[in-house]
């Protein structure tokens, strides 16, 4: 499964899709001084359990990296995931 990324200047989603639906989803807000808030992540029931929401969430930690953003982890699921890895650390605003 391949996760996609399209956003505009303000806004954007990290998803996976199936038959032109999507089963996994993490969406973000883009502020003016270079900061992501991960605001929702959604996995399909069916897919619950297979690291997907944890793959969505790299993602978006790899996507920061490779554009100087600090991320902001507003959805609970999100920021389980940072609370666990220390490794995101870099890019964890203050």
């Amino acid at each position: 499964m391949e996760i996609q990324r399209t956003g505009s200047e303000n806004e954007g989603k990290f998803y996976i899709e199936e038959n032109d639906k999507n089963i996994a989803l993490m969406t973000y807000k883009k502020s003016s001084d270079g900061v992501i808030m991960i605001d929702h992540t959604e996995v399909d029931p069916k897919l619950r359990g297979e690291g997907i929401g944890e793959d969505l969430v790299a993602e978006g930690v790899k996507y920061a990296r490779e554009n100087n953003f600090k991320i902001v982890p507003t959805c609970p699921f999100a920021k389980a995931e940072f609370d666990k890895h220390d490794e995101y650390r870099d890019v964890l605003s203050k």
